[in-house]
């Protein structure tokens, strides 16, 4: 556990040390003073799209290079190897039939989603998308399942290992609106680690579940304001997609369970 919560740490100290190290001197080149640029970033009003997509991407690439560089996370390319191709498949699979039924459940929950506005600033721009559904996935995934998932499983059962890094993953997202979501899909994602030993079908999973989001917004304009009522013309057709949706969902995790167990 203590090398779990020293991952966690550092991937916390990360996140602010690149968003102070852009921002801060950014607000100054602007013509900020110190003070002003401070009470800023509490109140989130200096954020820009730039400031957003240079930070984040910081982020990612510094995680992704201190937990590959201490080795605290290890890749190898054995299990690409075995060419999992029907694995990754079912993966991203899982994403899509999990979409619908998050947004439902996240309306019943009705939770507030504290950063809707940094998100749409950030998934305005093309670049947003590099940022979003290709840096962060990898580098959340070297995190969670990679590092923190791997130590945890070295000390306890497989399913406690598994939840103990889902609530972490859910935890850091800082956001009531995401945090059910993040809990499930850190679940799955945790159990394809476990079966398969590879973050690649998490990085799989993640990037096809940050994709459809992106993909959505720049299609459907508004669509964050939307219930699925509303999209769907009808609460009865929006409980329709949901059940749809598990008709994907479910026989995508029986896939796994099956084409896993064999790796």
């Amino acid at each position: 556990m203590k090398k779990a919560l020293l991952y966690l740490l550092a991937f916390v100290l990360v996140q602010f040390v690149c968003i102070y190290a852009v921002i801060i001197p950014w607000g100054l080149v602007e013509g900020k003073n110190l003070n002003q640029v401070l009470l800023s970033l509490g109140d989130g009003s200096i954020y820009t799209m730039p400031m957003l997509i240079v930070s984040s991407a910081l982020t990612s690439i510094v995680m992704i290079a201190l937990f590959l560089g201490r080795r605290w996370c290890v890749v190898s390319r054995h299990y690409l190897r075995t060419r999992p191709w029907g694995v990754l498949f079912w993966a991203s699979l899982i994403a899509i039939g999990a979409a619908i039924p998050s947004q439902w459940l996240m309306e019943q929950l009705q939770f507030t989603d504290t950063n809707a506005a940094l998100f749409s600033m950030m998934m305005s721009s093309t670049w947003g998308y590099v940022v979003l559904c290709l840096l962060a996935p990898l580098a959340e995934e070297i995190v969670f399942r990679g590092a923190i998932l791997r130590s945890l499983l070295q000390s306890y059962r497989p399913w406690v290992a598994i939840l103990v890094s889902a609530i972490f993953f859910s935890v850091v997202h800082a956001n009531p609106a995401q945090m059910p979501h993040a809990f499930v899909i850190g679940l799955l994602m945790g159990w394809m680690y476990w079966r398969t030993g590879s973050i690649l079908p998490g990085v799989a999973l993640h990037w096809v579940n940050n994709t459809i989001a992106y993909v959505a917004f720049r299609l459907l304009p508004g669509m964050e304001d939307m219930t699925l009522g509303q999209l769907f013309g009808s609460e009865g057709r929006a409980l329709l997609s949901v059940a749809f949706s598990f008709c994907i969902l479910l026989p995508a995790i029986y896939q796994l369970h099956l084409r896993m167990r064999r790796e």
